[in-house]
């Protein structure tokens, strides 16, 4: 418990140093969690729990404040154009892949491996919820792997199993089915609770990984005004100085075929003069040293 709470303490103060620095927020794809239960439960909109963990945290890093999160419907149309799917097909590789095409810096992928409920018996035996009434002892269980990919190299940065529970005692009701009929019936149950509990951990972990990541960015276009993609909705504001890289060839490992990375040329740099270009996902930028910038050059912090 104490290292936990000191845990969380110091992820509390390396937020508060990021945004008094003016940090750019890192910018992330939540990809749908692949669902690996023994039982097809539906969320109350009708989503499966896969995909309705995804999108709990998706609304859990973006109250954050601390990162720019990647539209559903962006993300599904790229994985559609790369004939991938929401689950199975993809892998660490195939989603930095994806998180490169988008512009992102961490792709969220994983499973949700443990969702439900079991009882407890006088006697201490456990067994899966099939009775409804009299139960003295009722715990929830939510488990899920989690894996941050660094989209820039394709590394795994932190994969996590996360397991959290939510127990009540003396109740009497039926728990054979998971039927909430709203937001507020799921958030108020055991499941929900244990729900919360793991999203939680995994915005932890993220909070814990992306402090260690280099921001980027990309031009988008350079035909005598600059623009990149990312604005104030990132963080980003005017007089802010970045530095434009160019990438060579990519730097393959022979033994594992991973990406490396790739050689890069430094080109010059340039300044944000205008923050709100489309709505505040990108920013018009004035070229302060240097000359030949071109679409998909590397912007990066000094």
């Amino acid at each position: 418990m104490q290292s936990r709470t000191l845990w969380m303490l110091w992820v509390l103060l390396l937020t508060v140093v990021v945004i008094a620095s003016g940090q750019p927020k890192k910018r992330v794809a939540v990809f749908t969690f692949d669902d690996k239960t023994s039982h097809r439960v539906r969320w109350w909109t009708g989503q499966p729990v896969g995909e309705g963990m995804a999108d709990m945290l998706i609304t859990a890093l973006v109250k954050s404040g601390r990162y720019t999160v990647l539209e559903r419907t962006q993300l599904n149309q790229v994985l559609k154009e790369q004939q991938l799917g929401q689950s199975g097909a993809l892998t660490p590789e195939s989603a930095a892949k994806v998180g490169q095409l988008l512009g992102v810096e961490v792709a969220v992928i994983g499973a949700v491996t443990e969702f439900g409920h079991a009882e407890k018996n006088v006697g201490g035996a456990i067994k899966k919820v099939g009775l409804g009434l009299g139960v003295k002892n009722i715990k929830a269980s939510v488990a899920v792997d989690v894996r941050l990919v660094d989209t820039g190299s394709g590394e795994i940065m932190t994969a996590e199993s996360v397991r959290e529970e939510e127990s009540s005692k003396g109740l009497s009701v039926d728990t054979q089915k998971f039927d909430f009929d709203n937001k507020n019936q799921f958030d108020e149950s055991m499941v929900g609770k244990a729900t919360r509990k793991a999203i939680d951990k995994v915005v932890e972990l993220l909070d814990g990984a992306a402090a260690n990541l280099a921001f980027s960015a990309k031009i988008i276009k350079a035909d005598g005004v600059i623009y990149i993609n990312v604005g104030d909705a990132a963080g980003v504001k005017p007089g802010d100085l970045f530095t434009v890289y160019r990438s060579g060839e990519a730097l393959i490992d022979p033994d594992t075929g991973l990406s490396l990375g790739s050689a890069e040329t430094r080109i010059g740099r340039i300044k944000v003069v205008n923050n709100t270009i489309g709505n505040g996902k990108a920013s018009e930028c004035e070229a302060v040293e240097g000359s030949g910038f071109q679409r998909n050059d590397l912007v990066k912090q000094n």
